[in-house]
């Protein structure tokens, strides 16, 4: 029995909904925004032991480094009081020793927690992902959601080592070094201090232009996603038309426009590169004229200024740590803003994995199905699909859906498994609307073969067995004869463990729609939906799944959308479905009789003479008018 709705608390949006122009703050580098603090410190939480610990070895790996200035300046004194200077070289060769060891190893962490962040922010794109809500999957391409899950979860790996730890580190290492030099002369510092101003003020006017340039080359690395995933789905009929041409220019134009913007960002790198560059230069030389003449005026000593000149070249580190970081901050601000998008779609409720039947298990008593007053319509600007269509469909049997391309009907199926959500009316299975059913258990109680009958890359053991990893080979065999795949499966040279191809290219169209069916059936559904099952099928194996059919339908409610009169003729009853709406609804026979819009797709769509149409409506209407 379908059981009621569990709790759909992951149905609902994340709280945050603004969209991402909102959230930008234009103009503001994303390290000043708090909103991307927040998201950052959101996937840091979890490895926040190891970023203090990591972090703590590199800063303590730093402030070693920082005693090396001092032991030089006892050297140089030393040696201009002709002192021993052995004992300090040794110290100062083991604090070397030690910052480079521990600062490695603190590197090492951070590298590891690093990649510990991207591999947690990927599989929580790859969970969404697959849990989209098939309306949400209309808004991205399929190429621009792989490029999320792959490209812009790679620049989270800059989240830790540098715009994090290195922003921090950096920061506390600067302190330290300012109040150093602060203690040898104060007046070098306010020079120095002086210089790095201004530069800090040039190099943080280009920060909001990296970031925007960011965002558009991952942009531009989706769109050439899109553009791979667009061509290399439809492969052999690119190479058919010759449109190879064309399509490497959509695909190249993404390229461009990645490689345009990446080397914008490239451009701004350099500059505040050189801003650093140039801010240390000119600081160097005003310390070197400062402290020149206070130590020809006695103000210092010469080893002083040589100690001050050795922190301002310890400057450059952490200055670089800094801008480097609020750079790359920039960047992964980006990224995650493409990730947070993907995460904000809204998503279906996870439902736990149910066991496959074994051969033992008695069939599921078949669905009945009802529509009342469905009107819908795609998301988006499109035109109503449905204007308030109702129908009743007992529990066994075999219905059809027949009507004109565009009239509504494979999106019946649609709202049946709950991809689509109809603005108003209600679809009840055995009485009871679907949106009060546990999604998990709606889906395991139908069973749904598309159009295309897509079948995946791997074996065909595989694409049976989608969703139910557990199945007993009596059931494999039971569907596999079921679905007439003895044959294929005899003459392959692994049997059910050989590999179909990409989209199951080393399968005719035939093959891929009779795997279809039979992965439907080993379902045992309740209610069994078939789109255009016959439409590649030659007249024996068409005539072999309409043996199927007829044998199951005793036990499972059967829908089948079809075109071919060897298909509908077959069924108890007919729905004549045009322009999104309910025409009429009756037997074959009735139908030729009654209805001008099913004699017309029966002499053009069907495949029968209108002449052997018009004889049979004669006939039937003769036979009517017989009726007492």
């Amino acid at each position: 029995m379908l059981g009621t709705a569990p709790d759909t608390a992951r149905e609902t949006d994340p709280p945050d909904e603004r969209e991402p122009e909102e959230r930008a703050e234009s103009g503001r580098p994303a390290i000043l925004r708090p909103d991307a603090w927040r998201d950052m410190l959101r996937y840091l939480r979890p490895q926040r032991r190891l970023i203090l610990l990591g972090g703590g070895l590199s800063l303590l790996g730093g402030f070693s480094g920082l005693i090396q200035p001092v032991i030089a300046k006892s050297v140089v004194e030393n040696l201009e009081s002709r002192s021993p200077v052995m004992a300090a070289l040794i110290a100062l060769t083991a604090l070397v020793l030690v910052s480079a060891v521990v600062g490695a190893i603190g590197t090492f962490i951070l590298m590891r927690v690093s990649e510990s962040v991207v591999l947690s922010t990927r599989r929580e794109v790859i969970r969404r992902v697959l849990w989209l809500r098939v309306a949400e999957t209309d808004k991205i391409p399929p190429g621009d959601l792989m490029s999320r899950a792959t490209a812009d979860t790679t620049l989270m790996r800059s989240a830790v080592t540098t715009a994090i730890v290195e922003t921090v580190n950096g920061s506390v290492m600067l302190v330290a070094i300012l109040v150093l030099m602060g203690v040898m002369d104060w007046v070098l510092l306010l020079t120095t201090l002086a210089v790095v101003l201004l530069g800090g003020i040039l190099v943080a006017t280009g920060l909001p232009q990296l970031e925007s340039a960011a965002r558009r080359a991952q942009e531009g690395v989706a769109e050439l996603s899109t553009a791979l995933e667009r061509a290399l789905g439809t492969f052999r009929t690119i190479k058919a038309s010759g449109a190879e041409n064309s399509e490497a220019e959509i695909a190249e134009r993404g390229a461009r426009r990645a490689w345009r913007h990446s080397l914008k960002v490239a451009r701004l790198d350099s500059l505040v590169g050189a801003f650093i560059t140039v801010t240390i230069q000119v600081a160097f030389l005003a310390v070197l004229g400062v402290g020149g003449a206070r130590v020809a005026s006695g103000a210092m000593s010469l080893g002083s200024l040589i100690a001050f000149l050795l922190y301002l070249f310890y400057l450059v580190p952490p200055l670089g740590a800094l801008v480097t970081a609020m750079i790359r901050f920039n960047v992964v601000a980006a990224a995650m803003s493409r990730v947070s998008e993907l995460l904000r779609l809204r998503t279906e409720p996870e439902s736990a994995p149910r066991p496959a039947p074994a051969p033992s298990d008695r069939a599921p008593a078949p669905a009945s199905l009802s529509f009342h007053d469905v009107v819908f319509r795609y998301p988006g600007d499109g035109p109503v699909v449905h204007h308030g269509i109702s129908f009743e469909i007992p529990a066994a049997g075999m219905t059809a859906f027949v009507g004109p391309s565009g009239a509504g009907k494979s999106t019946v199926f649609s709202l049946i498994e709950r991809f689509y959500e109809p603005q108003s009316g209600t679809v009840l299975l055995d009485g009871r609307d679907v949106h009060e059913l546990d999604l998990g258990e709606l889906r395991a109680a139908i069973g749904y073969v598309e159009q295309d009958a897509p079948v995946l890359a791997g074996t065909i053991r595989d694409n049976l067995c989608i969703g139910m990893p557990y199945v007993e080979e009596d059931e494999l065999r039971r569907v596999v004869d079921q679905a007439r795949l003895g044959e294929l499966v005899a003459r392959l040279p692994h049997g059910l463990d050989t590999e179909v191809g990409h989209r199951g290219t080393k399968l005719s169209g035939g093959e891929r729609q009779r795997v279809a069916v039979a992965r439907a059936l080993l379902r045992r559904p309740r209610l069994l939906l078939l789109d255009e099952v016959t439409s590649q099928l030659d007249a024996r194996n068409e005539n072999a799944l309409r043996e199927v059919i007829t044998g199951i339908t005793a036990e499972t409610t059967v829908v089948v959308v079809a075109h071919r009169l060897s298909t509908v003729s077959m069924a108890d009853r007919i729905v004549v479905m045009d322009g999104g709406r309910i025409r009429a609804v009756g037997t074959h026979e009735e139908l030729l009789s009654e209805d001008a819009l099913y004699r017309e797709l029966a002499a053009t769509q069907m495949l029968l003479p209108v002449s052997e149409l018009e004889a049979s409506a004669a006939r039937i209407g003769d036979t009517l008018g017989e009726r007492p």
